[in-house]
């Protein structure tokens, strides 16, 4: 029986989605100009990286040198973000770094790198929702609104009630909330979230200031000896491989400018404005990551940060300044809500470009007759993510979220060098320089982040995957654009 060329064996493997074919995908409206794209990478990326996982991979695995694990983080995202920007220019479609792999890669890496991104922004935004939640608490306690023990936790964590007895938890309610009002927010129009967006980062970006600005003069150059203590002949505490360690650990850190590129198809001019807010955005957090670090293990000893859920609160308090407690906590929350937003934003366009290819139900991909947004694919992820973030205790998945963007950091810079060989004629207003250099770099320095990462990780990874490809071969396989044409 002869083969629908769509079906065939090789096709499977090599169809890619030509480039013509893309740009002319339309239903969303571009609004957003260099600076609205620099503060979305900023506010997607400066949140619970910086305030709370500096103290843990500071006192479990580099110590003071925890500040050259943000550096090689930085480099690491510096040669992706060259890449991303190349990308970006010559493909201005929502989708990141799925749409790219469809160019370059064909529809099955497409699949996975777009698999791998939805668990990326459901299990970090269900994280940060939780972590919100918390601050939001401790706010509201320390103003005498004392909520309901059992409305803030999940049903697998225990409370202690007035009484002082303990009892599980029924649901976290304000992860519900803030989830749901972002979405809400996400949906009523792209235009609104980024002025929204913009507000938050002014305000986080003053708590960050104020914080190095006030520590610095309390800095006891003691702690940063020595600068990196020596490994105890376990993989990854302290010592060289400390610092690999804790570069992955904190990678969650530098997630957000991924965010940055799923809004190509919402960007006035993005083969100019396009590689200024990925660039942009990924100079401002790494220059505010390195201070902020510095400052933070200058005033508090690495060890004495060991299980402290609250580093931060502790270095202030070796500062006469305790107002800044108060300011770094509204900080925190508004830093949480920014990244919140970008990675439901991210998430979204994600779903919206693989429901257009083919690979995912066509409601996916339907845009709101007066707001042009993907509005199923918002309230879609609302509901997931509300309900991972109120009935489950996933902070132990944090990881999960860094080795998914370092998987798609490895397959943009592979993008890059195929897509000039497939397609060396095609305008490209922004090229990385060097040749390949860059982008086997990029490779290089990723891939040597996510070795460093913990074995449970990678079976979450291949686990979820699996799962992923059988969607793929029920579905995708079948239904896609390429499939069908």
């Amino acid at each position: 029986m002869m083969q629908r060329p769509g079906h065939s064996a090789a096709s499977f493997f090599t169809r890619c989605m030509p480039l013509d074919k893309l740009e002319t995908s339309q239903g969303l409206k571009r609004v957003l100009g260099p600076g609205s794209l620099v503060a979305l990478g900023v506010g997607a990326t400066i949140g619970a990286g910086l305030f709370s996982l500096t103290g843990i991979a500071a006192s479990e695995n580099a110590g003071p040198a925890v500040i050259l694990s943000f550096l090689i983080a930085a480099v690491a995202c510096g040669f992706a973000g060259l890449c991303y920007s190349e990308l970006a220019s010559m493909i201005p479609i929502a989708g990141s770094a799925y749409t790219y792999a469809y160019v370059t890669l064909g529809e099955l890496m497409a699949w996975v790198i777009g698999w791998d991104l939805v668990l990326e922004y459901a299990v970090g935004a269900a994280t940060v929702a939780v972590s919100w939640s918390r601050y939001v608490v401790s706010l509201l306690d320390s103003w005498g609104l004392v909520l309901p023990p059992r409305l803030t936790a999940s049903p697998f964590e225990t409370v202690q009630m007035p009484d002082g007895s303990l009892t599980a938890g029924l649901m976290n309610l304000p992860a519900v909330f803030i989830i749901a009002l972002v979405s809400l927010i996400l949906i009523r129009g792209i235009s609104q979230s980024a002025r929204v967006n913009a507000v938050i980062v002014v305000i986080k970006l003053l708590v960050i200031a104020a914080f190095i600005g006030f520590g610095i003069s309390y800095i006891n150059p003691g702690n940063y000896h020595p600068f990196i203590p020596p490994n105890d002949g376990t993989f990854g505490h302290y010592g060289f491989s400390g610092i690999m360690r804790a570069a992955g650990t904190i990678f969650f850190a530098y997630v957000g400018f991924d965010a940055v590129s799923t809004t190509a198809q919402e960007t006035k001019n993005p083969a100019r404005d396009m590689p200024i807010g990925i660039l942009g955005s990924l100079l401002v957090c790494s220059l505010a990551y390195i201070a902020f670090s510095f400052v933070m293990t200058g005033l508090v000893n690495y060890k004495d940060m060991l299980g402290d859920a609250a580093p931060v609160a502790t270095a202030i308090n070796r500062t006469p300044y305790h107002w800044l407690q108060l300011a770094v906590k509204i900080g925190i929350i508004c830093g949480f809500t920014s990244v919140l937003m970008g990675m439901l934003l991210g998430q979204s366009r994600v779903f919206f470009a693989m429901s257009r290819d083919g690979l995912l139900p066509p409601m996916f991909s339907r845009t709101h007759p007066k707001f042009q947004t993907p509005w199923l694919s918002n309230i879609f992820f609302m509901i997931i993510t509300c309900l991972l973030s109120a009935f489950l205790p996933i902070s132990d998945l944090g990881h999960m979220t860094s080795i998914g963007t370092l998987l798609a950091f490895v397959l943009v810079c592979a993008g890059v060098m195929v897509l000039r060989r497939k397609s060396p004629d095609a305008p490209r207003a922004f090229r990385v320089p060097g040749g390949d250099i860059i982008p086997i770099l990029g490779i290089l320095s990723c891939s040597a982040v996510m070795i460093s990462l913990d074995k449970l990780t990678w079976i979450r990874l291949i686990v979820w995957l699996a799962i992923g490809m059988a969607i793929y071969l029920g579905y995708g396989r079948h239904r896609s654009v390429l499939a069908r044409s």
